[in-house]
């Protein structure tokens, strides 16, 4: 690691408390608690553990800079200026940002590199760019009135992130919250916290009122339960996963918040026999293996045709056992460890269920090394509908591959779940395509590529995948309320 480490500056590890009002704070309880390294099981720092009167705190701050600091008074256009400005940061920042992702998450440096900082930086201009474009409308109504439409931030909003993405989910939060004009309290993932107090700083210092933003590092059952149950926040926005979600629903139901979730997945990716198969194979092992199967939107059931599943079993093979496993920090390293040692033990153990469950194990299902969360890159074949692997939520690199044989068949099976996150399906025939596309329950289709997002484009999912959609025009939609507003004009 030391080696490695020289061509990439170990971060500084500078922001560790509570972020309330403008202020660097400890936590009203003294508690810390320990984040990990997961490539060398190191601890990197303590970290403030927020709970009930951190929040209580965040919350007065935010609900006083929405309701008379200037944020409640500035143009729209402006508030725009200054999330350009925390972008602008960012991206002056954005080695040293990539630098703590990778130490705090595990994933690889390259990959923090070249997406997930690049990702931020769009998705705050994106959203930027929204700010002073949140119109309503004018409605000619029956009689002599003139009734018009307002697009009002909910105001105050709980945000809870989680672990895989912390930046970029940071950004999805932040962005439309901050252009409809809302004020926020978030509590980051407690395994990676640290990127989310750095931006922090760095929105301060951007010239973002104090108070605008608050975080509140912590566990869930105290710190997050806190920030659901309290009735000074008018709407919670929740990325996890679904056991939360149901836990979230019932918690806020006394206060009646307005809920969105974004929520897991088992999608299914299908490659037909008339696919480009270079690209399809190569999009199927990118689908599942990036950032290490941490992916809510994963192509983790992979359907393949009879007539060309071989084929593709053997080069899946034949990719894994190329793959490069390892220190993060190694800009040729392709996956890192998972991000800690639940997780690590959990995909550990769906490698198990699979053999039991009579799933072929091609390659992996083992821990690489004796130090650090890594798991081999693992592919089962001979997998069926009801095996536990292709049914549950993994969220490791552990890919089942499933045959088919025709479009009618493979719409069904790819229904078969109770997720609708995602879905994708590799041919030449773009009328199968797009009767694949109309056909799945799922909130995002990828045609003849996976893994594509722009902040323009919403993303959510069907059934118990989520509530609502992030990014695009639609995610706004979830931190405004609509005002209709009629003048008599007799």
């Amino acid at each position: 690691m030391a080696t490695i480490m020289e061509t990439v500056r170990r971060p500084q590890v500078r922001q560790t408390q509570c972020f309330i009002g403008g202020k660097w704070t400890s936590s009203a309880s003294g508690k810390t608690f320990e984040t990990v390294n997961p490539a060398t099981e190191e601890v990197i720092c303590e970290v403030a553990e927020g709970d009930k009167e951190d929040v209580d705190a965040a919350v007065d701050a935010a609900r006083d800079a929405f309701e008379a600091g200037p944020w409640a008074k500035m143009d729209a256009r402006d508030r725009g200026i200054l999330m350009n400005k925390l972008a602008d940061l960012i991206a002056e920042e954005a080695d040293e940002l990539a630098a703590l992702e990778t130490l705090d998450n595990g994933k690889p440096i390259s990959d923090a590199r070249a997406a997930d900082i690049p990702l931020v930086i769009d998705c705050l201009r994106y959203y930027a760019g929204w700010a002073d474009k949140i119109e309503g409308r004018t409605i000619p109504v029956r009689g002599e009135y003139f009734t018009y439409t307002r697009r009002e931030p909910v105001g105050v909003v709980g945000q809870i992130i989680p672990w895989n993405f912390p930046a970029l989910m940071v950004a999805w939060k932040w962005g439309p919250a901050l252009a409809a004009g809302c004020t926020i309290v978030m509590k980051p993932a407690e395994q990676t916290p640290l990127t989310c107090l750095r931006m922090a700083r760095l929105a301060q210092k951007a010239g973002i009122p104090d108070g605008v933003i608050n975080v509140i590092p912590g566990y869930g059952p105290t710190a997050g339960d806190a920030v659901v149950r309290h009735p000074g926040i008018d709407k919670v926005a929740f990325t996890g996963e679904l056991a939360t979600a149901k836990i979230i629903q019932r918690n806020a139901a006394e206060t009646m918040k307005r809920l969105t979730f974004e929520l897991g997945g088992k999608s299914p990716n299908v490659i037909f026999a008339d696919a480009d198969l270079d690209s399809a194979i190569e999009g199927a092992h990118f689908g599942l293996y990036f950032n290490q199967g941490q992916c809510c939107c994963a192509g983790s059931r992979l359907f393949v045709e009879e007539r060309v599943h071989d084929e593709v079993i053997d080069r899946l093979r034949e990719k894994n056992a190329e793959r490069r496993v390892g220190d993060p920090f190694d800009p040729e390293t392709q996956q890192g460890p998972q991000v800690d040692e639940a997780q690590f033990d959990k995909v550990l153990q769906y490698c198990e269920y699979g053999k039991q469950d009579g799933a072929k194990m091609i390659s992996g299902g083992k821990r690489v090394g004796n130090r650090g969360f890594f798991v081999e890159p693992t592919l089962f074949t001979g997998v069926t509908d009801t095996m536990r692997i292709a049914r549950e939520e993994i969220f490791g690199p552990v890919l089942s591959v499933l045959k088919f044989k025709n479009v009618d068949e493979i719409i069904r099976r790819s229904n078969d779940t109770n997720f609708g996150l995602a879905a994708a399906v590799w041919t030449r025939d773009i009328a199968k395509a797009h009767r694949y596309a109309a056909a799945v329950r799922a909130g995002t289709v990828w045609i003849n590529c996976y893994d594509v997002f722009d902040a323009g484009a919403p993303f959510g999912g069907f059934k118990q995948s989520g509530l609502g959609r992030e990014l695009g025009e639609a995610g706004l939609a979830n931190y405004t309320e609509l005002k209709t507003v009629t003048v008599s004009m007799s």
